[in-house]
């Protein structure tokens, strides 16, 4: 998989996409992660990439110059599958939508900064507007950085454990995966769970299913 990050500070994805499960992938040329600095579109002495809206208001909005010079750059080079736009006012994202990304071969993640982008570049480019959750942040990067790594982790070879993500939350039936332990068996007075060390698998998977949805059912309760 090829994922091209735009960015108005690009400097802020760099360490994130050097460690861990993202870099392991990188390493095993699996997936491979390009960041653009969107002032390099920019042209004028001072590299602007925002100005004020038309219509007056609060804020900056990010200009289509540089969005379409880049842009025009990567989609005449190569065919993507999506170009995602990264805005609180997107679609709710969540494992469903991950799942179906990590099968994309080649996508596009415009970060949004300021009040936005010009929406001349949504309407020329992007084929699906995401939203990490219902609150604002400072910019679209650290939404791309979720995005990434929630898709990454999915694609075959990059765990070390073929399973691990076909067992995480969300992606099995009861919603939420069921407490976890490991050894000691004992600590402090506190004792795992019999039915988890006494090697009846058919018992501990309904055990397990019966403790993630009690613990779905919770959560998703306090929500409400």
């Amino acid at each position: 998989m090829r994922i091209d990050v735009i960015s108005a500070v690009p400097k802020i994805l760099f360490s994130p996409l050097n460690e861990s499960i993202i870099k392991r992938a990188v390493s095993k040329k699996i997936a491979e992660i390009n960041i653009h600095d969107l002032r390099t579109y920019a042209s004028g002495k001072y590299r602007q990439i925002d100005d004020k809206p038309f219509g007056g208001g609060a804020g900056m909005v990010l200009k289509p110059e540089p969005l379409f010079k880049c842009l025009e750059k990567l989609t005449d080079e190569r065919k993507y599958d999506n170009i995602i736009f990264l805005t609180p006012q997107g679609v709710k994202f969540n494992q469903k939508k991950a799942n179906s990304l990590s099968l994309n071969k080649n996508i596009i993640l415009i970060c949004g900064h300021y009040k936005g982008v010009d929406q001349r570049v949504i309407d020329k480019f992007v084929s699906m507007e995401i939203s990490i959750g219902d609150y604002v942040i400072t910019g679209g990067e650290l939404a791309a950085l979720i995005v990434i790594d929630s898709i990454v982790r999915l694609i075959p070879g990059v765990l070390g454990d073929s399973e691990s993500a076909l067992t995480d939350s969300f992606q099995v039936a009861s919603g939420f995966d069921a407490p976890v332990y490991t050894r000691p068996a004992e600590y402090k007075g506190m004792k795992v769970p019999e039915i988890l060390v006494n090697g009846d698998h058919k018992k501990i998977a309904e055990w397990k299913h019966q403790q993630g949805e009690k613990k779905y059912k919770r959560i998703i309760k306090k929500k409400i």
